[in-house]
């Protein structure tokens, strides 16, 4: 691993400083990855919390019963074949289809999700790995649909939100909800266990409304192979199955990512971000502009 150097801090004076370099880095990470204490009360044990802060991420089997997949699912159909919402900048079409890859900020759109933000076995897990009050960066849910269904190259989130929406520090969580199974072969989330402690620092400026076409294929923010290959030599890849209705939290800062979907069966999930309200967003490090608030909230009020 690498620290920044002198002549990079002097630019940035930033820990993870990212496309400002010509060389990539891999940085150490300066915070803890579970702020809250093992012995507070919530939805996970000491346990649990012990494994998300060693690897980064932690799964729930069953986080929603039958019944409620069944209604989050007709939720998303729903939406998805709105022409309202598919016509709105929030939802973003496949490349090369027609089909709706993802909608963003949708518990505004849906009051079904909204009620899902705010159920304790959410909001109450984030809440003890981040330590205290969240609030919502970002939601989303995301669409693979059999034969097509694209992938998500391998990346940080925490790389695009402190370069492009002026997130300070990895002091937030991600939750991804499945609504269907996930299989191995069907383009289930690969995740890098232990990846969270090392800051990829990547090359490439942002160029102007990168947003645009990074929610379609994301180019600028991707790590160079050679950091990938050491990534993965050191901590392997997790492939992260499970049936309908389970759910993993990880960290802002895990190095993950999915493969297309060109089998029969479909792949969708709720995808909900909690960044601490200790951890608000300021201007963006490395873009020119913010993004909009639909991909990166301004709203920092802490979830009821």
């Amino acid at each position: 691993m690498t620290a920044p150097s002198s002549n990079q801090t002097s630019i940035t004076n930033d820990r993870y400083y990212t496309r400002v370099s010509t060389q990539p880095a891999l940085i150490d990470r300066a915070e803890p990855t579970v702020w809250g204490s093992e012995s507070s009360a919530g939805m996970y044990g000491a346990q649990e919390l012990r494994g998300h802060e060693v690897n980064g991420f932690s799964q729930v089997p069953d986080l929603l019963n039958p019944d409620e997949v069944a209604g989050y699912a007709a939720e998303l159909d729903r939406l998805a074949h709105d022409p309202l919402i598919r016509a709105d900048d929030r939802c973003i079409i496949e490349k090369n289809s027609d089909e709706v890859r993802s909608i963003f900020e949708v518990h505004k759109i849906s009051d079904a999700i909204a009620r899902l933000v705010r159920d304790e076995r959410v909001v109450g897990r984030a809440r003890q790995i981040l330590g205290g009050d969240v609030y919502v960066h970002q939601s989303r849910i995301n669409y693979k649909p059999g034969f097509g269904g694209g992938g998500f190259y391998w990346h940080s989130d925490f790389e695009t939100w402190h370069a492009e929406d002026g997130m300070p520090t990895p002091r937030a969580v991600s939750c991804s909800i499945s609504l269907t199974e996930n299989y191995a072969y069907n383009g289930c989330l690969m995740i890098m266990p232990g990846s969270h402690r090392t800051f990829v620092s990547c090359v490439g400026e942002t160029p102007e409304d990168n947003y645009r076409s990074s929610l379609k294929e994301q180019e600028i923010g991707t790590p160079d192979p050679d950091s990938i290959t050491a990534l993965a030599n050191r901590h392997g890849i997790a492939m992260l199955t499970g049936k309908a209705g389970s759910a993993t939290f990880f960290d802002s800062n895990c190095m993950h990512g999915s493969g297309d979907n060109i089998t029969p069966y479909p792949r969708s999930n709720i995808f909900i971000v909690f960044n601490s309200v200790e951890n608000t967003c300021v201007e963006p490090y490395y873009a020119p502009t913010r993004r909009p608030e639909y991909i990166g909230a301004r709203d920092f009020t802490p979830v009821r």
